[in-house]
């Protein structure tokens, strides 16, 4: 036993030697593609195991900037990367047996990810063990029975202890109290494990001593070191000369791991020569592991092995069950069960998401939605996976390495047409039946100003009737904007107008928020009709997009004007005379009466009505033109002196008017003595600027053709035959007035009128000769008249 100690102490430095090796070896690595780290079981939460901006040799802005993250292989997240300090730190207080169970070296895998560019770096943790658990039995009294003519040297394997830690702080070392009769051989089993071996140092004898208690101690290899304790009893037995057999020292079978609670796995059996009491075979698990029992049990009698709980494979794809059988007479057997567990398609992928936004640019191509891993905790064709979308949408899967796909955009998105986007991640595995995960993800487009504002229409044409009150609204413009929120927010201006002499600052205004249009004054037809200028709609994105729409603005015309008499004019001096004479039949035309009306359309329309007249009856008052002629033919009856009154009324509503009054004299050739022609007086016409500007202009031309045709009559005058006018019209000097009258065809007047008046010279009476008109061809406008027979003044 001393020797056994010594071999094992031996064995500790060259176990450390290795283990220093290892370390040296996987420190090495570590500045791999494959990162390694470690960190010691049950250490509090947040503590430190690497610094990852010192161990990837990056600075700690790039590691933010790139969205570094840590991502487990489970759901669990067993690290936890301080975003600040770039430490990695643990996230729970780790347990090794309770991650890994017996598996030695207890390695949890994750991976750093990274964005932009998108890049893994795969990572292990190696939970070290502590010495937290001591050794212990499964049984803590083991009854061994012994034939007292067992031969010296002869070693019994015993069942082993149980140690959840893992390498040096598990089991390493068995002993047994001291005594004269036994001592402990420890081995090796091929799992690599130590069991322990009672070895038989002096022969027993039965009849001396029929029992025997010992006290078998499991060490292991903390510091310090933890131990648990069996009793052994030993009975000395008679000869029992056969032993069972089994029919195989091996036995494999198999079973899906979907099998039902109670099914029969496999049957052993042993056989054995003896009779009686020697020849009866019991079965029973041997040196079995925590789970055997729990999964299997086994019928003592029969040999069968019952499935005692489910299977999975995911958990445990094989067992190894010791089976001993013993007769009657305490002889034993030992044999081995196989059980390899098939898999069955009864896990569906997982879908482990490491990086999602839901939210994207428009007009931004290639851009990485989501970054997710594939897994499937079943094996072979079931564990195959295939990761797919709608192919209708504008995205698209790219893998990468150990089953991580990167959700990305298709092209540059248009959130007008489409703003929101449902994705649904179907992951189907290869197994019967096929089972399959989906995951949905939804992706709001934001909004980019990339749409200017658009009015409903290019241009506007709004009506206005004049003498408006001032802020009256005239209108609205409308524009919309496609895009959302600020973006769409449309702002409205008045463009500064392409006339720079409009005043459009003073004529219109707009509302800003909703387009409305308000004229600031009142607009009156007469000085402006119509006027153009331009509005702008601007959003409020960044940067602002605008356009611009016409608008024109229609001045209605209001009858705010009555009609002016251009003539006879009516500027306050002597009233006109019209002469006729007295041999002037029906229709006759004595004057015409001109008149203009400052409005437009119908309100500028006039007809012309005779109001009051010294005999009603003799003259007649044309309603559309204002040509005043005689009703029938003049008789020596008739008074020589009438006044007429004349309405001018315009087509508006309510309709405005102006009388006129006109003085005939009616003469006989040239017997009637002519009344005094108006002396001149000063222009004493107070009208509008329109009324001053027409009658300045009138009276400057009619003065200079009258001044023409007078020397033009003047010198025709003198030089006609005296004889044939019955005496010879002279021009005395200061008593000839003269006098022409021009009509032009202003107004309502077809054709412009010009006549010729003269005194008979020498006479004593002043006669007047009515010459026939400048303009020939006056009968036109009178049907059935000539011009010797109308003279017209």
């Amino acid at each position: 036993m001393r020797q056994a100690m010594e071999a094992r102490e031996f064995c500790f430095p060259r176990q450390r030697q290795v283990l220093f090796l290892f370390l040296f070896w996987g420190v090495s690595l570590a500045d791999s593609g494959f990162r390694r780290y470690w960190v010691t079981e049950e250490t509090e939460r947040g503590s430190f195991v690497v610094n990852l901006a010192k161990d990837l040799g990056l600075a700690e802005g790039e590691l933010a900037a790139r969205g570094t993250r840590v991502v487990s292989d489970d759901s669990k997240q067993h690290l936890l990367l301080d975003s600040h300090t770039w430490n990695l730190l643990t996230n729970e207080k780790l347990d090794r047996e309770k991650l890994c169970g017996p598996t030695e070296p207890c390695l949890l895998y994750f991976q750093i990810v990274m964005d932009n560019p998108f890049q893994i770096y795969q990572a292990e943790l190696r939970v070290r063990d502590i010495n937290d658990h001591s050794p212990a039995f499964r049984n803590k009294e083991v009854v061994l029975k012994i034939l007292e003519n067992t031969a010296e040297g002869t070693a019994f394997r015993l069942e082993r202890g149980q140690d959840s830690d893992g390498g040096l702080n598990g089991i390493q070392n068995y002993t047994i109290n001291p005594n004269s009769f036994f001592h402990i051989k420890i081995s090796d089993s091929d799992e690599g494990m130590i069991y322990p071996e009672l070895v038989l140092d002096k022969a027993l004898d039965r009849e001396e001593q029929q029992e025997l208690s010992l006290t078998l101690t499991a060490l292991d290899g903390g510091s310090p070191p933890r131990s648990g304790t069996s009793t052994i009893c030993i009975v000395v037995l008679d000869i029992n000369d056969n032993a069972p057999q089994f029919a195989q020292a091996l036995y494999e079978a198999q079973a899906p791991e979907n099998s039902p609670v109670g099914s029969l796995i496999v049957k052993v059996s042993a056989e054995d020569v003896d009779t009686g009491v020697n020849a009866e075979v019991t079965y029973s698990f041997f040196d079995a592991s925590e789970d055997i029992p729990t999964t299997f049990q086994i019928n003592p009698f029969s040999g069968e092995i019952i499935l005692r709980e489910m299977l999975d494979y995911e958990l445990v794809q094989s067992y190894k069950i010791n089976i001993q059988a013993i007769d009657g007479g305490g002889l034993s057997a030992r044999c081995m069960v196989l059980v390899q567990v098939l898999d069955t398609n009864d896990n569906p992928p997982e879908l482990i998401i490491s990086s999602l936004s839901n939210y994207v640019a428009e007009n931004s191509p290639d851009v990485v939605l989501a970054i997710f891993r594939i897994k499937d905790r079943d094996s072979g064709k079931n564990g195959k996976t295939v990761c797919s979308i709608q192919d209708y949408l504008p995205f698209f899967l790219k893998p990468s390495v150990d089953n991580f796909y990167i959700l990305m955009t298709e092209g540059a998105l248009d959130r007008e047409s489409q703003a929101e986007y449902n994705i649904i991640i179907t992951v189907t595995d290869l197994g019967t039946p096929r089972l399959q995960t989906q995951q949905n993800i939804t992706v709001l487009v934001s909004d980019v100003n990339d749409n200017a504002p658009a009015f409903t229409q290019t241009s506007y044409t709004l009506l206005v009737q004049e003498n408006n009150s001032p802020a009256l609204h005239i209108g609205s413009v409308s524009a919309t904007d496609r895009d959302s929120g600020t973006n769409a927010q449309v702002t409205y201006s008045l463009l500064p107008p392409q006339d720079p002499h409009l005043p459009l600052a003073s004529l219109v205004s707009i509302n800003a928020d909703n387009g409305h249009l308000f004229a600031l004054r009142s607009l009156d037809y007469e000085a402006l009709q119509a006027f153009e200028f331009r509005v702008g709609a601007t959003d409020r994105g960044s940067p602002a997009l605008s356009s611009e729409a016409l608008v024109r603005v229609v001045v209605v015309d209001d009858n705010d004007n009555s009609p002016f008499v251009l003539y006879p004019l009516q500027n306050g001096s002597a009233p006109c005379t019209e002469l006729v004479p007295r041999a002037a039949e029906a229709g006759y035309l004595v004057t015409k009466v001109v008149a203009v009306d400052g409005d437009s359309g119908q309100n500028a329309w006039l007809s012309f009505q005779l109001l009051k007249a010294t005999e009603p009856g003799l003259f007649g008052v044309w309603a559309h033109n204002g040509e005043v002629r005689t009703a029938r033919p003049l008789s020596e009856r008739d008074a020589a002196k009438h006044r007429l009154v004349v309405l001018v009324k315009d087509n508006g509503e309510p309709p405005l008017s102006a009388t006129v009054t006109l003085h005939v004299l009616l003469v006989d050739g040239f017997s009637q003595p002519y009344l005094p022609l108006p002396e001149a007086a000063p222009d004493q016409a107070q009208a509008d600027s329109l009324t001053v500007y027409l009658v300045i202009a009138l009276a400057s031309v009619s003065s200079l053709f009258l001044f023409s045709v007078l020397l033009f009559v003047a010198v025709r005058l003198c030089r006609r035959d005296r004889a044939a006018l019955g005496g010879r019209c002279s021009v005395p000097e200061g008593h000839f007035p003269g006098h022409l009258v021009d009509v032009s065809g202003t107004g309502t007047l077809s054709q412009s009128y010009q006549y010729e008046v003269c005194l008979m010279g020498g006479s004593e009476t002043n006669e007047f000769k009515f010459l026939k008109p400048v303009i020939p061809d006056i009968q036109a406008q009178v049907p059935g008249r000539n011009s010797e027979e109308n003279p017209i003044f």
